[in-house]
């Protein structure tokens, strides 16, 4: 293991400073706060006299905008963007929520001129090539997880869920059982998106009791099966960053029920290339862009999360979908005479996350895929082997797959929880990993270094949380309860924030 860096010092607390600054590490006050209504970044001539139509509705008093030249304008935002944590500021280790490097490759495909610009309700005949390459993706989808369909269009994991569900409900609703057949199963390691989609579309959901390994068991999911069950939604790799090996049973069982399998495939990226799901009966699961083949992650969008369904759920696709007619390519809009269950989306899906994920893939390959997700796994692993004898596992010392789970009861004792381990991370120039999730697991610490980091990398992460279970095992409490002493601002109250969040500036006196 790594000794502690030589370039970090050691004190206490530095000392306040008269413009808050920390080094270079500059404070920033609000936009509204830091700005002079006399300043101006342009010179905006005075519109000419007009006759104003709101009436009692006109503004009587300034608007109160902040004026600030251009230089000032400039430095604000430089300053907020030092301030942002993201991958290619360090490690991420967030898990189940993958941060994985995004090639700027990708970023200059996606901005090509006949891609960025291009318009959905430009004439078919002029995006030929824009629909070869969603045919493409398609193709390469559908081939990694063995599966008969796909609709492209649903925008991020969550919204790909209703799609399949929705397919599944159609299916269900067609062989005359939509009103008998209103549960869905659902393990309790389950992504909170899964009851979500669930309870959306009118079913109620059954929880499947985890076993004491942290899996699915085949007789936990024939027992909760009937004749009123509609679907499964099951994750695999699950939550707890272990493989389902029941999984083949259990949808055998599920379909043998008269049921449908849904697979939450968040996790995808620890599989790709190496397991295809169709292999293991699953009817329907959205694949994360972002989380398996690299592009860009939260935001808010504009996301990607496609849908491959099994030759069960094929003819209840959504529409749009692609149909190759001779040489050209064709957008297949109008459901009526079919059995899809219509339209999801306005338009097609977002054409940018379609350039970026296939880029990745074919730069990868179909090896360089697989070797993608085999190195997530080893990534995991190697940080599991590497703590393992300072912090326990809830499930025993067992082989994971794309992250690695850690429970607080090496803490007991110490009076340093799994949210004080967390902050104290931050001083140590880390995003924290996932905190309290799974809800199976008491105290959860949810690690998944994805597949792009270094063994150097690994080394100083892995070095840096056994210093820390050190110093917690040592009663060094300070260090935890304090934390985070060096970032921009110190732990606010997060149950205050809760409770009474305030969520609008408002100009003092």
């Amino acid at each position: 293991m790594l000794d502690r860096p030589a370039h970090i010092d050691d004190f206490e607390e530095a000392p306040a400073t008269f413009t808050g600054n920390r080094g270079l590490d500059q404070e920033e006050a609000l936009i509204f706060e830091s700005g002079r209504r006399e300043a101006s970044g342009v010179d905006v001539d005075e519109p000419p006299p007009f006759a104003p139509r709101l009436g009692s509705l006109a503004r009587t008093e300034p608007i109160g905008l902040p004026g600030l030249t251009e230089p000032e304008t400039m430095r604000h935002y430089v300053r907020l963007s030092r301030k942002n944590y993201s991958i290619d500021a360090g490690l991420y280790p967030l898990g189940s929520c993958t941060m994985k490097h995004n090639p700027r490759l990708n970023e200059k495909m996606a901005r090509l001129e006949g891609l960025a610009d291009i318009h959905p309700l430009q004439p078919v005949s002029t995006a030929q090539g824009a629909l070869e390459l969603m045919q493409t993706l398609a193709h390469w989808l559908l081939t990694l997880t063995n599966t008969q369909a796909i609709a492209l269009s649903p925008k991020a994991g969550a919204h790909g869920e209703l799609c399949g569900m929705m397919a599944i409900k159609s299916a269900i609703a067609a062989k005359g059982e939509g009103a008998t057949r209103k549960v869905v199963l659902i393990p309790q390691s389950a992504h909170g998106t899964n009851p979500a989609t669930a309870a959306l579309l009118g079913f109620s959901v059954r929880v499947v009791p985890a076993a004491a390994d942290g899996t699915v068991r085949v007789a936990a999911v024939t027992e909760a099966l009937g004749p009123d069950v509609a679907a499964i939604m099951l994750t695999n790799p699950n939550t707890c960053g272990l493989f389902e090996r029941d999984i083949v049973e259990i949808a055998d069982a599920v379909h043998e029920a008269g049921a449908y399998f849904y697979c939450d495939g968040a996790n995808f990226n620890a599989i790709a290339g190496v397991a295809r799901p169709g292999d293991f009966g699953v009817d329907a699961m959205h694949i994360n862009l972002h989380k398996t083949f690299s592009t860009p992650h939260g935001g808010g969008g504009p996301g990607a999360g496609p849908v491959v369904l099994s030759q069960r759920l094929a003819p209840f696709a959504p529409v749009p979908f692609i149909r190759r007619d001779g040489e050209r390519l064709t957008l297949v809009e109008d459901a009526a005479g079919t059995q899809s269950f219509g339209r999801l989306t306005a338009f097609h899906g977002q054409m940018g996350m379609f350039v970026r994920a296939l880029a990745y893939l074919l730069a990868h390959g179909g090896d360089g895929v697989a070797q993608a997700s085999k190195d997530a796994v080893l990534s995991a692993n190697y940080v599991r082997a590497g703590l393992r004898d300072v912090m326990t596992q809830p499930f025993g010392d067992r082989a994971c797959m794309h992250e690695v789970l850690f429970d607080d009861a090496w803490l007991k004792g110490s009076g340093v929880a799994t949210l004080d381990f967390a902050k104290a991370m931050i001083d140590e120039g880390y995003h924290p990993m996932t905190m309290y999730f799974p809800l199976v697991v008491h105290g959860a610490m949810l690690i998944e270094p994805t597949e792009s980091e270094s063994k150097a990398s690994l080394d100083l992460f892995v070095a840096t949380l056994r210093d820390l279970a050190r110093a917690a095992r040592e009663g060094d409490k300070e260090r935890f309860i304090e934390a985070p002493r060096f970032a921009p601002r110190r732990r606010v109250d997060e149950t205050l924030a809760a409770r009474k969040p305030v969520l609008r500036w408002e100009a003092g006196d």
